[in-house]
């Protein structure tokens, strides 16, 4: 068995990995930064009033650090610093995205300083060089951590239900995991434990999963991996969720865990609606001229009516009509049975197909939030209809309600349309139960990027709505909790 000085020689490594990866990180925002200095030095400084250029000859470096904590911050939140763990064309579409982003803000700011709008030459200049420095690095520092920390190799424990799913989505990540063995719960606690050591020493593996197996099965298998420093990976249940925000308190000599019976505070929702409010009245006057533009385009196309009203459902299942630019056949639901839209779906028209996939079906829904039927961040709003279905298999699937539906949310960012809807509900028990004014932000911030990645607009598979259905399509009843 792993002995104390085994697990000292797994921290080294994973320490020495954490600086590898920190160190190429910082090359990159380095190189970014240089291309910055050179142009400010050069071009931006010589652009402003005579006091201001002398004033700021003197303060090049506090310009730079400016510079370099936007641009760490940006990379920072949009995951353009995950070099390692996430994949080379999403590494490098968030930190030209962040750089992007960084360059606008000193933009305007030397557009206050010059006191007029700042000459934009320069500046997409310097723009395409930084962006063709991210391309060329980010693939070049990616294959030496591949080659450095090859994927790690797993070992799968399931319960019962088929693990097709799961391997599957660890194949799409076959770059950082490889799942080298699969063992049943079935086989029993000693003979698992067993297995596991012999893999670990025989170097089979280096990280155990527990899959879908019970909190009963889970827990010593848990204990066991955690007492020989066995890496764990686990898939959370609903309980797991709802508990992870929850209020550590000491009371008396043995630790609690209070998780409230309300969601928000009375603080929390009084800056979740002001911020709702600005933003949708901002957002409303900039986005006029596409949504106009959009009304047109619609009308021209079939002749049928713009906007597409639905009933939905927001906070404790108060129903509402959701504003959307239509992008289906006006004969779409004809029979009057609610289907969610799938991959590839015939009713979506021309138009609809292009507005769904940059989004701009949802623009109307800004006059929901104004409104108050919805928020900017929060779950999506799903038809009654739909709620009932998933709810005789998924009765969990009520709690999502506990706060109102969101135009973006926390299924959104960090799922995909067609993530399964138990996925999904944990997804937004997430932000729920870890909601502040904070994450609101990041994931608006999230969002822009979300609209230009493809993973997003995709149709639902019409086997997972049918799986829901099914035995398997209720993890809840099959003991998972």
């Amino acid at each position: 068995m792993k002995t104390v000085t085994n697990e000292e020689k797994l921290r080294k490594r994973e320490t020495f990995k954490r600086l590898i990866n920190l160190s190429l990180v910082f090359i990159c925002l380095a190189l970014e930064i240089g291309v910055f200095a050179y142009h400010w030095w050069f071009y931006y400084r010589l652009c402003l009033v005579e006091d201001l250029r002398n004033l700021w000859s003197r303060g090049a470096m506090a310009e730079l650090a400016l510079y370099a904590t936007i641009l760490i911050l940006f990379s920072a939140t949009y995951g353009g610093m995950r070099l390692g763990y996430q994949k080379n064309a999403e590494i490098i579409f968030s930190q030209v995205l962040s750089t992007l982003w960084a360059n606008l803000v000193l933009y305007v700011q030397l557009s206050i300083m010059a006191r007029e709008l700042f000459v934009p030459d320069v500046f997409i200049t310097m723009m395409l060089e930084q962006t063709a420095i991210v391309i060329i690095y980010i693939n070049i520092a990616n294959r030496i951590y591949k080659h450095i920390f090859p994927p790690r190799k797993l070992l799968l424990i399931h319960g019962d239900r088929s693990v097709e799913s799961l391997c599957n989505k660890f194949q799409s990540r076959k770059d950082k995991y490889i799942i080298t063995k699969t063992l049943s719960v079935s086989m029993g606690y000693e003979a698992l434990c067993d297995e596991i050591i012999k893999a670990y020493d025989s170097d089979e593996c280096n990280a155990v999963v527990l899959g879908d197996i019970t909190l009963e099965e889970r827990g010593p298998l848990l204990k066991f991996c955690y007492g020989h420093s066995i890496r764990i990976y686990i898939q959370p249940k609903i309980t797991d969720v709802i508990l992870s925000a929850s209020e550590e308190l000491h009371v008396f000599d043995s630790p609690l865990l209070l998780t409230r019976e309300y969601s928000l505070t009375m603080e929390q929702r009084f800056a979740k609606r002001t911020i709702d409010i600005v933003c949708s009245l901002l957002l409303l006057i900039l986005a006029s001229p596409i949504m106009l533009l959009t009304a047109l385009i619609i009308k021209c196309y079939d002749g049928g009516p713009v906007l597409y009203k639905q009933v939905r459902c927001t906070r404790d299942r108060k129903e509402f009509k959701i504003l959307k630019f239509r992008s289906m056949r006006t004969d779409a639901e004809k029979d009057g049975v609610a289907r969610l839209a799938q991959k590839n779906d015939s009713r979506v028209t021309p138009v609809g197909k292009f507005i769904r996939k940059c989004r701009i079906d949802e623009l109307p829904q800004l006059i929901n939030i104004l409104q108050g039927d919805m928020s900017f961040i929060g779950p999506r709003p799903e038809r009654p209809e739909i709620i009932e279905q998933y709810m005789e298999v998924m009765p969990e699937f009520a709690f999502r309600m506990k706060v109102k539906a969101g135009l973006a949310g926390f299924a959104q960012v960090y799922g995909k349309y067609n993530t399964t809807p138990y996925d999904k509900l944990k997804l937004d028990l997430t932000y729920i139960e870890n909601y502040s004014v904070w994450l609101d932000l990041k994931l608006m911030m999230l969002t822009l990027k979300v609209l230009f990645w493809p993973d997003s607009t995709e149709g639902v598979e019409a086997e997972q709505i049918t799986a829901l259905k099914s035995e398997d399509g209720n993890p809840e009843n099959k003991g998972m909790d």
